[in-house]
């Protein structure tokens, strides 16, 4: 049982999270919110001309906002939170990649955004932009990988990584139970997430609040867990998927899954990283146009490790488009 002291503590941080929610609920969108059936999605976008950029977050992240701006300046650019991410409501439907691909259509064409599109997806979100272009391959010019999966290798993963997808899910569901009690608030303030990843520090904090936002809300926690308990399943919808002839598709490959670190000294590197090889291989066989970019200095966390490349595969892919 914890002590009068502690409960007074928790109370204090619970009635903290609380009131900064509230705080930050009355400040204006940074978009808009499109009704997509019921529950609405916050979309954002940035730049003019085309194709317009979409960008598709890796699993519980929200890395897009590190770089719209730059990428806007290139051409359109749109970047929206998942739902049950940043400003997005819940969805009542299941966090499988088909439902996702289903509502980001739906959002796109509620909200007047016309094709053609090159759709940029960072790890989870490469299964979602390629069942995208599977399903809308009208509307698709080119894709960019950031590190991504393919679902061969993530169906037969080894009983050490299955252990560790485990370890992970029990990691959200703490954390949900966390920003409850307004601790990941209190992490945050102290600047946590700039001790675990020192590269933050080199972002501007107008381009880190919606991600650090959102990291705060036991909902996003929530979707984490849902996304993360549904890979199997959209693993299998990938499955079902052809390939994409000559679609100009870049893939950036990471140098390593997670960077050597204290934070990362117990986890099965070797075996994480065997499974990025083959998948990668699969990757690259995807498009007869697939070219991979390696990101030497970085570890999965590529928008993050080294921007700058999303930004020449995305100069690359529109090449091509011009031509």
């Amino acid at each position: 049982m914890p002590s009068p002291i502690e409960m007074f503590l928790l109370l204090v941080t619970t009635f903290y999270q609380a009131i900064a929610c509230l705080r930050e609920n009355r400040e204006p969108l940074p978009g808009q919110l499109i009704d997509v059936g019921g529950y609405h999605l916050h979309l954002y976008t940035a730049g003019k001309s085309s194709p317009t950029v979409i960008l598709e977050h890796s699993l519980g992240g929200m890395e897009g906002y590190l770089l719209v701006q730059e990428i806007a300046k290139l051409t359109r650019v749109c970047i929206y939170d998942r739902a049950g991410y940043g400003w997005s409501n819940h969805s009542p439907h299941p966090r499988t990649s088909q439902q996702i691909v289903t509502e980001l259509d739906t959002l796109l064409t509620q909200a007047g955004i016309a094709p053609p599109y090159i759709l940029v997806g960072n790890s989870f979100g490469s299964y979602n932009v390629r069942l995208y272009a599977h399903y809308f391959p009208s509307k698709v010019v080119g894709m960019v990988l950031t590190d991504g999966l393919h679902e061969t290798d993530m169906l037969k993963m080894s009983i050490y990584l299955q252990a560790l997808k485990l370890f992970f899910v029990s990691g959200f569901i703490m954390s949900i139970f966390g920003s409850i009690l307004g601790i990941i608030r209190l992490l945050k303030l102290v600047g946590t997430f700039e001790i675990i990843k020192p590269e933050l520090m080199k972002f501007p904090p107008v381009a880190l609040f919606p991600i650090k936002r959102s990291f705060c809300r036991p909902k996003h926690w929530i979707t984490m867990s849902r996304e993360l308990l549904n890979l199997n399943n959209s693993s299998r919808q990938l499955q079902l998927t052809r390939k994409f002839a000559a679609l100009p598709i870049v893939s950036i490959k990471a140098h390593t899954f997670f960077q050597p670190s204290v934070w990362t000294m117990l986890l099965p590197m070797k075996a994480a990283n065997n499974l990025r090889e083959e998948m990668h291989k699969k990757i690259l066989n995807l498009s007869t146009d697939c070219v991979q970019i390696d990101a030497k200095k970085s570890g999965h966390f590529v928008w993050i490790d080294q921007p700058e490349l999303i930004v020449s595969a995305i100069k690359l892919i529109l090449k091509k488009v011009d031509k």
